[in-house]
C-alpha cells in the first residue's frame, strides 16, 4: 500500500496538513476547487525558474490567501513588488474574491522532494547523464542532514529505444511508519526522446506528537 498510496496524504492528521484550508457547500466546492486548481498551475508555470515547491490556499469570507514556498522568493516578488502585482491582476481573472499573497522562503532546497524531483528533471532536459544528475541530488540531499532519500526515474532513460524504470536510494524510506515525516515530489522532464517522470521520497525524521493529557 505504501507504493501506491500518496506519503503526504496518508499522513494528514498525523503529521501533515491540508494545503487547501477553506470549507464549502455542495453547489460551491466543485467551483472552488477547480479556482484552486487553476490558481497552482498558473503560479508553477509563471514561476519555472523560482523553485516552487507548494502552493497553500486559504479562503476566507471575502478573501484568498496564497502562500506561495519557494527557493529563490526574488524571483517571485520581482524589483519592488513588482511582479507580486502582476501575479495579483492576473490571478483576479481567475477568482473575483481579494487576493493576498505571502512568499515562504524554503532555506534548504536540498531537503524539499518536490524541489529535488524538479531539479533532476532540469538537468536531464539539459542532457546531463541521468546517473550523473541523480547521484548529485543523492549527494546534495545527504549532506543536508536528511535520513534517507529515494529517486525514481521512469522512461526512455540515456534515449534508449525501449522505456523502463530505474531507482535509486540511500537510507531509509519507512512508507508505512505514520510517525515518519516523509516528504514526496514528482517532476516530468521533456527531453528530444519523450517525457521522463521523476519520483522524489525523502525521509526527514520522525515526528512524535505529545499526547494532550486531560486534567482532572
Amino acid at each position: 500500500m505504501g507504493q501506491k498510496v500518496h506519503p503526504y496524504i496518508q499522513r494528514i492528521g498525523i503529521n501533515k496538513t491540508w494545503r487547501s484550508l477553506w470549507y464549502a457547500d455542495k453547489k460551491e466546492y466543485p467551483k472552488q476547487l477547480v479556482e484552486d486548481s487553476k490558481i497552482r498551475k498558473y503560479i508553477k508555470e509563471k514561476f519555472v525558474h523560482a523553485a516552487v515547491s507548494y502552493v497553500v490556499i486559504e479562503r476566507l469570507a471575502e478573501q484568498i490567501k496564497i502562500k506561495i514556498a519557494s527557493a529563490r522568493p526574488g524571483v517571485v516578488i520581482g524589483r519592488r513588488g513588482a511582479d507580486i502585482d502582476r501575479l495579483k491582476e492576473q490571478l483576479s481573472k481567475i477568482t473575483k474574491k481579494e487576493l493576498a499573497i505571502d512568499i515562504i522562503e524554503i532555506k534548504n532546497p536540498a531537503t524539499e522532494a518536490q524541489l529535488v524531483a524538479q531539479n533532476v528533471a532540469f538537468q536531464l532536459e539539459k542532457r546531463v547523464a541521468f546517473r550523473r544528475a541523480v547521484k548529485r541530488a543523492l549527494d546534495l540531499s545527504r549532506q543536508a542532514g536528511v535520513k534517507g532519500i529515494k529517486i525514481s526515474l521512469g522512461g526512455r532513460l540515456g534515449g534508449q529505444e525501449m522505456a523502463r524504470r530505474e531507482t535509486y536510494h540511500e537510507g531509509s524510506i519507512p512508507l508505512q511508519t505514520l510517525r515518519a515525516d516523509v516528504d514526496y515530489g514528482f517532476a516530468e522532464s521533456h527531453t528530444t526522446y519523450g517525457v521522463i517522470g521523476v519520483k522524489v521520497w525523502i525521509y526527514k525524521g520522525e515526528t512524535i506528537r505529545e499526547k494532550k493529557r486531560n486534567s482532572k
